[in-house]
């Protein structure tokens, strides 16, 4: 039996837990679910900055929890999706959107700052998948979308620590789809380009580095927040149920060009 495309895309009544999503792209990310019908978790240490975050959707008319956790603490992280599954409901969408950049090159970068990048983009999105997909396997059901980026392909100066925990990322986004697939979870990544927000916007008014990204870029130009939310919404629904171990790249081209 068919089912209408709209329905397709529909994540009513289905709850999303976004990791690092008090702000930039993980809030936009949020607010593209919440638009879709899901019930919205949020996530970050910040507890004002959710605060604020929640107030902003919830006057958008959305269902908005959330829960202040740090990624990395893993009691933490099994406590706080029992709780939100206790209060809110199962967690049938999450989002590791969580992540950090320290730039320097690799022959002065201190090895604190390594392993905290590491820490924070990798083994994070590993341990709170695992958690949620325990119970997601027992359920038969279940979406992770890892926001990988550019440099899960590709590298740049400066950012070796950050490429490498990205390119990790996308290698654990396929080792979860082989592993969980069999149980009826689809796994898969979202890859952004250049997206204009508030942590890039001193890149963007850079005359230099604005002129290199809109050059290196066959669109021409940085990429909108928002349109970064279909690509999610895509992955997150019933219409990518046989789309595995994929990363979506929302890049203007990018990584089609030399």
């Amino acid at each position: 039996m068919s089912v209408s495309p709209s329905r397709l895309f529909d994540l009513s009544d289905r709850t999303a837990l976004v990791t690092g999503s008090s702000r930039g792209l993980g809030f936009v990310i949020a607010r593209g679910l919440a638009r879709s019908g899901a019930r919205i978790v949020l996530n970050g240490r910040d507890v004002s900055a959710l605060e604020r975050a929640s107030t902003e959707l919830e006057g958008e008319g959305f269902r908005v929890w959330s829960a202040a956790f740090d990624v990395t603490d893993e009691a933490a992280v099994d406590e706080s999706i029992d709780r939100i599954e206790r209060d809110v409901g199962v967690v049938e969408i999450l989002v590791n959107n969580a992540g950090v950049q320290e730039r320097g090159s690799l022959e002065v970068v201190d090895s604190q700052k390594w392993r905290r990048v590491i820490e924070v983009n990798l083994t994070a999105p590993f341990l709170v998948a695992r958690l949620c997909a325990r119970r997601m396997i027992g359920r038969g059901r279940g979406k992770i979308i890892n926001i990988c980026s550019l440099m899960s392909e590709i590298g740049r100066r400066t950012v070796g620590p950050y490429a490498a925990s990205k390119g990790g990322l996308k290698m654990l986004t396929r080792a979860m789809s082989v592993d969980w697939a069999g149980y009826g979870l689809q796994i898969n990544g979202v890859g952004p380009g250049y997206f204009l927000t508030d942590m890039t916007r001193p890149l963007a008014d850079d005359p230099e580095f604005d002129r290199w990204v809109k050059a290196r870029t066959p669109a021409g130009r940085w990429g909108d927040p928002e349109e970064l939310v279909g690509a999610v919404v895509f992955l997150a629904s019933d219409a990518s149920s046989y789309v595995n171990g994929q990363v979506l790249y929302v890049d203007g081209g990018m990584l089609s060009a030399l």
